[in-house]
């Protein structure tokens, strides 16, 4: 998921007296004072029901009364006095305090003057232990680029023109429809070598990722994420700025320019979202006004043992209200058409990666996080009350029920889960010696036994081309060639199995190397013809998904799928029989996840007539020895595998083959 935060000295606490200048600072906003909050706005905050908090907080410019300036909100209500601290004012800590709004812990205040690009922070006193402190403002819509960590006024005016494909997207996202997702770092995708190995800027990437992710035939992107992050090697799930895209590839409307690209190319965008946890810098939101504000108090629950950063405290309803909030501002923003949360296990268990004595039993004595399982279903609810054309996609590892099931039913209401178990199992497999696979058949065949109790996104993720665990390439079994026809194997395995799909950069050309944050991919791989033979397996590939309803339209469907015969371990072979609307239109997949070239071997048919090869991985284009079976077999009136008809197949080795019906009523692409 990630590398560990950034991490930096415990906050600073200065001993001081309180001054009479600091106690004026505490003044209440007096009436007819400039505010962008209402009383509604302050009671819904401070009730953890207002989900459009970004119009509200933060740094807005505006005008007053005929004067162009800025007004600043921010929460923190265990301040003596909070004051804005900038450019403007050369960082003077006194010159422009805000003021206090009631007893909603809110401060703000309208200043004339300040214009867009002005760099800021909030100067914070706290009522407790003499604890000051500047912080980034939570609510900023850009930020300096780090190591600096100020926040920036910002404008987020941008002319859109994706019109067309908000329309339709909706149709994009339905369970029914082909999804194949390209999964992106933005910052090492390609690089600039003749500048000093930069990254692409947002809009130096349109045109590229683009004209890429059409050729290869995916549907969206997903990014990991693009939010403010203070450690790059973190790959942006350690957030310190959860409204502010990176700065590090361009302004927020650089980025607006990219999402809008794709859109404009008909690809739709997907971001990882983090509320699971955030990193303990000083600048960030941890230890926010001198106490534990965002975050638990009791280290139990507000600290994560495994990154050691800060966890949200979901049982608060100005907490609720932030992250909320966070999640609508990317899809209405920004566009985005689907957010993928990080590390969602980690939120519902108190006794996440945790020793017995290291956590505390909710109210019932159980290990359930009840605040964070109320929060993920609020925020579903909201996010499809507001947004019904988007996916929300849940990453979690365990066996929690109903985690795609919507709230009135007691599910947590995301749309799609990936299937962690799938991803685990089929890797762990492949990476085996062929001759020890009979041993191991149920790693492939266990996935049917719960593959239509969520709606599944299938993951080769990046999580699983890092940290010693090698490319997707590396680790398969066999020499050079069997690696190559193992991975080939590996990925039409993903496609033709129920299930959205999902690809981290450079498996779809067989990077040799580990993903490296700091790097280009390895583009030049693809002038040896055994990557760029798999580079076109790929692109065929997702041709044939997105071109045959029987392999998509029942993704979610235990009517889309039925095993023709899942027991052949001796030969290690799988095959079985994918179906769309149409029950007459089946397509066939064969499996031979051995190096032998199996001839004459008998697969059961439900219908007569001829078989189509439409794909066989095995093709000498795509870097295989060129077995196969010209083009098709016509089906035998012998009975197998429960069935009337047969075919006679040619099993080339390492390899997956996809067969089509074809004396029956031709359908259209989905």
């Amino acid at each position: 998921m990630r590398t560990s935060s950034h991490q930096q000295a415990p906050p600073k606490r200065r001993q001081r007296s309180v001054t009479a200048p600091q106690r004026r600072g505490r003044k209440r906003v007096s009436a007819g004072e400039f505010s962008l909050l209402g009383e509604q706005d302050v009671f819904f905050f401070n009730e953890g029901t207002h989900f459009r908090l970004y119009d509200k907080l933060g740094a807005h410019l505006v005008q007053n009364r005929g004067v162009q300036g800025a007004y600043f909100a921010v929460w923190a209500p265990n301040a003596e006095s909070v004051s804005v601290i900038g450019e403007f004012n050369g960082w003077d800590q006194t010159s422009h305090p805000l003021c206090q709004r009631g007893q909603s812990g809110i401060w703000e205040r309208f200043f004339p003057g300040i214009a867009h690009g002005t760099l800021y922070k909030y100067h914070i006193r706290s009522r407790y232990h003499g604890y000051e402190v500047d912080k980034a403002d939570p609510f900023a819509f850009y930020c300096e680029t780090p190591p600096h960590n100020a926040s920036v006024v910002w404008d987020l005016s941008y002319h859109w023109g994706d019109a067309a494909w908000m329309a339709k997207r909706r149709q994009c996202h339905a369970f029914d429809a082909p999804m194949a997702i390209y999964e992106v770092h933005l910052g090492s995708w390609r690089r600039v070598p003749e500048e000093g190995n930069r990254p692409l800027t947002y809009r130096e990437l349109a045109p590229y990722l683009a004209a890429y992710v059409r050729e290869m035939g995916f549907t969206h992107v997903e990014f990991l994420p693009v939010m403010e992050h203070p450690f790059y090697g973190s790959w942006g799930y350690q957030v310190s700025g959860y409204f502010a895209p990176t700065s590090r590839y361009g302004t927020p409307q650089d980025l607006m320019y990219l999402i809008d690209y794709l859109h404009q190319h008909e690809i739709g965008v997907i971001i990882d979202w983090v509320p699971a946890h955030f990193p303990r810098d000083e600048h960030g939101l941890g230890f926010f006004d001198g106490t534990h504000l965002f975050e638990h108090a009791d280290p139990r629950q507000g600290v994560h043992p495994d990154w050691q950063s800060f966890i949200f405290n979901y049982g608060r309803n100005e907490v609720r209200s932030f992250l909320i909030s966070n999640a609508l501002f990317w899809l209405e923003k920004y566009h985005v058409d689907g957010l993928r949360i990080d590390a969602v296990a980690s939120m519902l268990y108190l006794d996440y990666s945790r020793a017995e004595g290291e956590w505390i039993p909710n109210e019932y004595g159980g290990r359930e996080n009840l605040h964070a399982i109320a929060f993920l279903r609020r925020f579903n609810q909201e996010v499809y009350q507001h947004f019904p054309d988007v996916q929300t996609i849940a990453e979690e590892s365990t066996a929690w029920p109903m985690v795609s099931r919507p709230v009135y039913v007691g599910g947590l209401g995301f749309g799609l889960k990936w299937d962690m178990g799938w991803m685990h199992d089929t890797l762990s497999y492949l990476s085996r010696d062929p001759i020890y696979r009979r041993y191991h058949h149920n790693e492939l065949t266990f996935r049917m036994l719960y593959a239509f109790s969520e709606n599944f996104v299938l993951p080769l993720s990046h999580d699983e081309v890092v940290h010693g665990k090698g490319s997707l390439l590396s680790k398969m079994a066999g020499d050079e060639w069997q690696k190559f026809a193992n991975l080939r194997l590996l990925l039409g395995y993903l496609y033709a199995q129920p299930g959205k799909k999902l690809l981290f950069m450079g498996g779809e050309f067989g990077q040799w190397n580990e993903w490296n944050h700091d790097a280009s991919l390895d583009w030049h791989l693809l002038e040896y013809a055994s990557h760029a033979g798999l580079q076109g397996w790929v692109k065929d590939l997702n041709r044939l998904y997105c071109s045959e309803p029987a392999l998509y339209e029942l993704d979610c469907s235990p009517d889309g799928f039925e095993w023709v015969d899942c027991n052949d371990s001796d030969q290690s072979v799988l095959s079985f029989l994918r179906r769309g609307r149409a029950a007459n239109v089946q397509i066939l997949v064969v499996c031979n996840f051995t190096p032998v070239v199996r001839q004459n071997y008998r697969v059961g048919v439900p219908c007569g007539g001829f078989w189509r090869e439409l794909l066989n991985s095995d093709a000498r284009e795509y870097g295989g020895s060129h077995q196969g079976n010209m083009g098709g077999v016509e089906a035998s009136p012998v009975a197998a595998h429960g069935y009337f008809h047969s075919l006679t197949l040619t099993l080339p080795p390492l390899a997956i083959e996809f067969f089509k019906n074809e004396d029956v009523p031709q359908q259209g692409a989905g």
